[in-house]
């Protein structure tokens, strides 16, 4: 590491007591251990390359002649750590509420946000990413402070009345860039926790295909019929869900509570299996899955039910009066379940209210090891449906850091489709938490609908979201053009390589009051080729001018590239660090797809898809022609500085159907499944 930042003497520590006892004192780390008050106390850094982790050491000495005055419940410890430069930029991530963070911009340590999970900051010379820790059963916060040169830090466990703690409570890691320094915090957070990173989580492969969600569509009304009404519209339109998720509504339950594992029998007569069995004969849809609670429902199991009875073994009955799965010993509940869905030809599990721990567990467990029991428990049931599962709602940190293999999280909170004006709000989660939530998770961006003011952005953006793309509309209410651009004729979705980011230039701006958000990814095709693309959205209310280039997709090192302007639909030749301007009006997007030049010409793929560059899946550049694999036959365009003189398609002659733009050549095929092989010669 450079020279330290963090400081590591005088920590400000407050220890608040039960019985209204408060400490104030200053720890010096790696001094060893100090005593004030029959309080003994430790503070210990850990250096690995580019990181720095601190542990505190506590013990409050007990007398069994005088009452007690143990840790309070509700955030016992807080330390101020001096910083020897104040940052110039900081980007925080705070939970807003118990299930999603979102992003602020602070003007100051000082003005960090209550609850934040995450704090980025710039300094002169390098970039630090800063992770308040979860510990085995004590979780870490940064808070708002007094000083502007010093990080604010309160832990809690949620339960009361602890006498010792040895807790990692913050991790500093540094890099020359924010992916640098957020890549290196994981890293060590990987090994710590011992959790897989995104790249070795593996994607279930029914979100690699286009699918739809019932919440938006019918609430808690959904029902058997409702789900067959939209398979037969979906089918009529051709449009090609292989996958549907029946949401909230399906369960057999008494108020907020699980009653019983099988559907709602007026709702789904006969359980799922005559639903799923016909859906999956008709050859449309392939996968199902379903919606339910962490806790089976969302106040857990009923106690008075047969189930309850049934798994009083895995299940635990808590202080705050929830029946619930048992973080120890509650994989039985799961995995009954999972086992009892399987057979009905259900394939998958989305797990909402996952943050709900602290108030499950609350002087029951410590929330570190509730929710990391408890999720070790959930994906041990999961494993009955190969591992096959969306998390939700569980961005708070314990979780994040919680989970043994599943790969797929939601990344931000609800699409609101009836709140036009919510469309920034989501995009801004979606955007900023991908910065940290991708190092471990295929980032969820959440359903859409295909009719709505802002569907063609938010097409985009779940084509460039690198996860899983569906949508939610109403009985009637799909419209295919605007599927259209996000899959193959199959269904299958062309996924770019990891969840899109802001540009670097973006993460320390709020671009709702200033300039445009750009948000950059890539995508890498069958024979390894790399391009990418970068999406600009205005966010103000004034037209904005902005500049880009293909230096900020930091994966991107070709020399020189072709830049297509997917909306506009034109190229140009760029070197790979070469500025680009761009003007976008107030509410306006932008869709820019560089793809890497060879001998001056490049492949664009399928041009009336948003990453469709990605279709040709193999190319070869030969001095007099190239040859190009496309994954299925479409509207087909290259850009080129040289003169085509003939084209086939699987050997038939197609060039007098070509169609040139300046640089830029279309060739309209008619769009077919099935891989088509182009080869086109070149004027010498």
């Amino acid at each position: 590491m450079k020279d330290r930042l963090l400081l590591t003497d005088n920590i400000a520590l407050t220890i608040r007591r039960q019985r209204g006892q408060t400490l104030n004192t200053a720890l010096s780390a790696d001094t060893g251990w100090s005593e004030t008050d029959n309080i003994r106390m430790q503070m210990q850094t850990k250096e690995s390359e580019n990181c720095l982790l601190m542990t505190l050491g506590l013990s409050i000495h007990t007398n069994t002649l005088e009452p007690s005055c143990l840790l309070e419940k509700e955030r016992p410890v807080r330390m101020a750590f001096p910083l020897s430069e104040k940052p110039q930029k900081i980007t925080a991530f705070y939970l807003y509420n118990p299930w999603w963070t979102r992003p602020s911009f602070p003007a100051s340590c000082a003005e960090i946000p209550d609850n934040t999970q995450l704090a980025l900051l710039q300094f002169r010379d390098r970039i630090v990413c800063l992770v308040p820790m979860v510990g085995e059963h004590f979780k870490a916060v940064l808070c708002p402070g007094e000083e502007d040169h010093c990080l604010f830090l309160e832990m809690t466990s949620f339960k009361g009345g602890v006498s010792c703690l040895n807790e990692p409570v913050l991790l500093w890691a540094e890099g020359d860039t924010v992916m640098q320094a957020v890549h290196a915090a994981f890293s060590m957070l990987s090994e710590i926790k011992e959790i897989p990173l995104r790249k070795d989580r593996r994607i279930p492969e029914m979100f690699h295909y286009l699918g739809w969600c019932s919440w938006d569509a019918f609430r808690t009304d959904v029902c058997a019929e409702g789900i067959r009404e939209k398979a037969s519209e979906l089918a009529k339109k051709q449009v090609p869900v292989r996958w549907m998720l029946i949401d909230d509504g399906w369960m057999t339950s008494t108020e907020k509570t699980l009653a019983d594992y099988k559907p709602d029998p007026v709702k789904f007569p006969g359980g799922f299996g005559p639903l799923t069995k016909d859906l999956r004969d008709a050859g449309q849809i392939r996968w199902f899955g379903v919606w339910h609670a962490l806790g089976g429902y969302w106040d857990g199991v009923d106690p008075e039910s047969t189930l309850a009875g049934d798994l009083k073994d895995s299940l635990l009955g808590t202080s705050a009066g929830h029946l619930v799965p048992d973080p120890d010993r509650g994989s039985a509940f799961y995995h009954n379940w999972y086992r009892e869905l399987r057979s009905e030809g259900i394939d998958f599990v989305k797990v909402d209210g996952q943050s709900i721990c602290p108030f499950y567990y609350e002087d029951t467990v410590p929330l570190s090891r509730a929710a990391r029991g408890i999720h070790q428990q959930l994906e041990s049931g999961v494993s009955r449906m190969d591992g096959n599962m969306i998390n939700c709602m569980g961005m708070a940190m314990e979780n994040v850091l919680a989970r043994p293999s599943s790969a797929v999280s939601r990344n931000s909170d609800d699409f609101l489709p009836e709140k036009e004006e919510s469309f920034v709000e989501h995009l801004m989660q979606n955007a900023y938490n991908a910065l940290y939530h991708n190092e471990i998770y295929c980032c969820d961006w959440d359903m859409f609908w295909t009719k709505h003011v802002h569907a063609k952005k938010h097409a985009l953006l779940r084509a460039i979201s690198g996860g899983p793309v569906y949508f939610s509309d109403k009985t009637g209410g799909t419209d295919p053009e605007t599927l259209s651009c996000l899959s193959y004729l199959d269904g299958r979705i062309l996924m770019m390589d990891r969840s899109a980011m802001p540009t670097e230039d973006c993460v320390f701006t709020d671009p709702r009051e200033d300039g445009v958000l750009k948000l950059q990814n890539t995508g890498t095709r069958e024979d390894g080729t790399r391009g990418g693309g970068i999406a600009a959205l205005n966010l103000t209310d004034q037209e904005q001018t902005f500049s880009f280039s293909a230096q900020e997709i930091p994966e991107l090192t070709e020399e020189k590239y072709w830049m297509y302007d997917f909306l506009k639909g034109t190229v140009k030749l760029v070197t790979r660090t070469e500025k680009i301007d761009g003007t976008l009006p107030s509410g306006d997007f932008a869709w820019y797809v560089f793809v890497p030049a060879v001998n001056n010409t490049a492949c664009l793929g399928l041009l009336d898809k948003y990453a469709g560059f990605m279709a040709a899946e193999h190319t070869k550049a030969q001095e007099d022609c190239d040859i190009v694999l496309l994954y299925e036959s479409g509207k087909v365009g290259w850009a080129s500085k040289r003169a085509i003189r003939q084209v086939t398609a699987d050997g038939i002659d197609v060039t007098d159907r070509i169609i040139k733009s300046g640089d830029l050549f279309t060739l309209p095929l008619p769009s077919k499944k099935g891989k088509v092989v182009l080869t086109i010669w070149w004027e010498s």
